[in-house]
């Protein structure tokens, strides 16, 4: 295994990492909200359950952020280069295991991940660790087991 160095971007990486902080806290200190995209994303899909035009708002304007986000990254540098390096129908089928993953364990990496062990939730360690080892295992299996 080698280190390629020079994608190696620590100051990118930590403004990344704080932005995301940042935008947690606003959402749990102006809404009241955990930050969980997959729920945020899910509210937003199911026509007919939001209790009021501004539950509809804010969950629109946090997708459109995140959607905007790689357009404002342009003013100040490129985009890096988008490639699949596996298989399109592998990763339609990966898509489709961690939204099945994300259901079962009632939220997603930056619900549990990000805003559940900020809070010190126990559930929120226990979801993080079992995704975190099962996607370490599945790349394990995928790459030294069945070699794709």
């Amino acid at each position: 295994m080698s280190i390629a160095w020079e994608l190696f971007t620590p100051g990118t990486s930590l403004a990344g990492g704080v932005l995301i902080g940042v935008a947690a806290a606003i959402m749990v200190v102006l809404l009241g909200r955990i930050a969980g995209i997959s729920g945020i994303v899910g509210g937003l899909l199911q026509a007919g359950t939001w209790r009021s035009t501004a539950q509809w708002g804010w969950r629109a304007a946090f997708v459109a952020g995140l959607l905007a986000a790689p357009l404002v990254w342009q003013l100040w540098a490129p985009l890096p280069e988008v490639s699949m390096p596996s298989n399109p129908l592998l990763i339609i089928a990966a898509g489709l295991l961690v939204g099945f993953g994300t259901r079962l364990g009632s939220g997603c990496t930056s619900g549990h991940g990000v805003c559940g062990l900020s809070r010190l939730s126990l559930r929120s360690l226990t979801a993080t660790l079992v995704f975190m080892a099962t996607g370490a295992g599945t790349v394990f299996v995928l790459r030294h087991m069945v070699g794709t």
